[in-house]
């Protein structure tokens, strides 16, 4: 059975991932050295947040321009994380294999949303 359409950014699976991964990139920085307050756990935390937060501000742009441009700003988000989830990883600071994996998730999300709203945009 197919979905209705999204009514609201947090109907988008994309969002709802992403969302999710933030709330866990918290939990997993907050257990960081606290000499990365103001470097690695900042940096890795705005970048999360940044990916539902441009996915929520796409979803109510009514040109496919504006919509795939945000979409983008997400997924470029998202591989600065993937970065610093390899970093924090290497670092020692955390297990983050769970993450890469969650991660994956949300950019194959992301990807097929963009497909199927913008898909005439590149």
């Amino acid at each position: 059975m197919e979905r209705p359409p999204a009514q609201r950014f947090q109907d988008l699976v994309a969002w709802q991932k992403g969302h999710q991964f933030v709330l866990a990139v918290y939990r997993m920085t907050k257990s960081f050295p606290r000499e990365e307050i103001y470097g690695l756990t900042a940096q890795f935390r705005r970048a999360a947040v940044s990916i539902p937060a441009n996915i929520a501000e796409g979803f109510k742009k009514r040109g496919r321009l504006d919509k795939a441009r945000l979409m983008n700003v997400a997924q470029g988000s998202l591989e600065e994380c993937r970065y610093y989830l390899i970093l924090s990883g290497d670092l020692g600071y955390a297990d983050t294999r769970s993450l890469l994996v969650d991660i994956d998730e949300v950019g194959k999300l992301l990807s097929s949303y963009i497909s199927a709203v913008c898909h005439s945009v590149r």
